[in-house]
């Protein structure tokens, strides 16, 4: 049977994401299917009425289209997507691998300080982005021009909305860290000390895997993501 990987792009990110990844996941017993999630189509796309559950149900579709092995991949502001997913799909999910990201907690949000009357949030600036915490090793002037190009405003909803968990079999759900940022064991202690982007990971069957580079691998390293993907599928 073959495994169906679902690759999630993160914030501002549409399925040309993984462009340069794609090839090197080709293999006969591999379909891959790269998402784009409501609200990013395009920069005119309409967004205010994107919610979190409307990302989750796009993964959730995805997910069930077929009966076969499904892995889920999910990079950066999407991970509670990922997460949701798990939890409305427990059975169908053989694996799911955060990359550069991580699950949150029942009943909270990553952006909680969003007003209802903001509908987007644009691409940041460089030095925002690296501020908080998203770095941009490995990524060359033309590859910063492509993102910044092609980049679609994020529907603040899905960033806003609470995450709501009920099926405790999600913690039942293997699960690969692929650490790009911040090294495994700065993640794992993060878990252990109950930061919110992490904790969740102390209740999961996790493996981690180090790749070094920056916040976007699938630009900076996109083979060795690949390898990576495909290890946690052999698992």
């Amino acid at each position: 049977m073959k495994t169906h990987i679902v690759l999630v792009p993160g914030f501002w990110l549409g399925s040309w994401a993984w462009d340069a990844v794609l090839p090197h996941l080709e293999r006969t017993d591999i379909r891959v299917t790269a998402l784009t999630l409501p609200g990013l189509e395009a920069v005119h796309s309409p967004r205010t009425s994107v919610t979190l559950d409307s990302h989750v149900q796009t993964v959730v579709d995805a997910v069930s289209e077929s009966d076969e092995r499904t892995m889920l991949v999910v990079h950066s502001g999407t991970g509670p997507v990922g997460y949701a997913a798990t939890d409305r799909l427990p059975d169908r999910i053989a694996r799911i691998v955060y990359v550069d990201s991580g699950p949150i907690p029942d009943g909270t949000a990553l952006r909680p300080d969003l007003t209802d009357d903001i509908v987007e949030l644009p691409l940041p600036s460089w030095a925002e982005l690296e501020a908080d915490g998203s770095s941009l090793e490995g990524l060359n002037e033309p590859a910063l021009a492509a993102f910044r190009s092609r980049a679609v405003p994020e529907p603040a909803g899905p960033a806003r909305d609470q995450i709501t968990l009920t099926d405790p079999r999600r913690y039942d759900v293997p699960t690969t860290v692929i650490c790009s940022s911040f090294p495994s064991d700065v993640i794992a202690q993060m878990a252990d000390g109950g930061f919110p982007l992490a904790v969740e990971l102390t209740k999961l069957p996790v493996t981690y895997v180090d790749l070094p580079t920056g916040h976007w691998p699938m630009w900076s390293r996109p083979k060795e993501l690949a390898e990576a993907i495909l290890d946690a599928v052999d698992v």
